[in-house]
């Protein structure tokens, strides 16, 4: 069968999309995973058993890695029967214009005629501050320079642990504009209750609605930010641009400036 893209080549059915290894259509998967069982060939029918009822056709161990205490870890191949119509995904996404350095500088100095203040924090017991230091650092992430290089935006990278009372105490004291909420750790869905926990103590405090409210994190998608209270969501790969040009944009749109 030809390899899509090339001269030729049949485009795929988008109607009827599924998984692609080596041909196109052939519903080859890799995934892997831990058993809380000991290495060993009942192992590793064990992890063809997890792959079979996953609804994979033909699973084969490729990996098998003794963990210790019990504990294997597996590499799994196997096929995929389903497919899945591609035409009809819906996706809820930020609808924002994405400006660059200089052009979201110009667009707060024209728009709001002012600066604007911006808090950056990892909240709760989260120790990852590489998330929220590669949109708040000066020197920033892939080339995109940090909000505080801005010229027309005062940041403040409150770094990590932050208590949820603490970074409302500050967002009250340096009068802010917008929130920006980084969360990496996602074990039990401490995320999920730590950001709906600041929403519910921003609305409590009658201040949900005079600030623009960001969430972000390698688990964290748009659907889920609305769904919690946020104003948007962004995930793994942001950079500062992206984020900036949504808050100012929805600042303007609101009227808050």
């Amino acid at each position: 069968m030809a390899v899509v893209g090339r001269v030729g080549a049949t485009p795929p059915d988008l109607s009827r999309v599924r998984p692609y290894g080596d041909t196109l259509d052939d519903g080859q998967v890799q995934l892997s995973f831990t058993l809380p069982v000991p290495c060993g060939e009942e192992a590793r029918e064990a992890a063809r058993m997890v792959a079979r009822k996953m609804g994979l056709e033909d699973p084969q161990v490729y990996h098998m890695h003794d963990l210790g205490e019990g504990y294997t870890y597996f590499l799994v191949y196997g096929r995929f029967l389903e497919a899945i119509d591609f035409t009809q995904i819906q996706v809820a996404k930020v609808e924002s214009e994405r400006m660059d350095f200089y052009a979201i500088n110009t667009y707060i100095s024209e728009e709001i005629g002012r600066k604007i203040t911006v808090l950056g924090a990892c909240t709760g017991t989260d120790a990852h501050s590489v998330g929220i230091d590669a949109i708040m650092n000066m020197k920033g992430y892939n080339g995109d320079y940090g909000l505080e290089r801005y010229p027309m935006i005062n940041a403040y990278n409150l770094g990590m642990q932050v208590r949820n009372e603490d970074l409302i105490a500050h967002a009250i004291e340096k009068q802010a504009d917008a929130l920006l909420v980084s969360q990496v750790v996602t074990q039990k869905d401490v995320h999920i209750k730590n950001l709906a926990e600041l929403i519910d103590m921003l609305e409590a405090e009658g201040l949900r609605q005079k600030m623009v409210v960001v969430c972000g994190g390698p688990r964290i998608s748009h659907e889920l930010a609305l769904e919690l209270g946020y104003d948007a969501g962004f995930g793994a790969g942001t950079t500062a641009p992206d984020v900036a040009s949504y808050f100012v944009q929805e600042i303007v749109a609101r009227g808050l400036a």
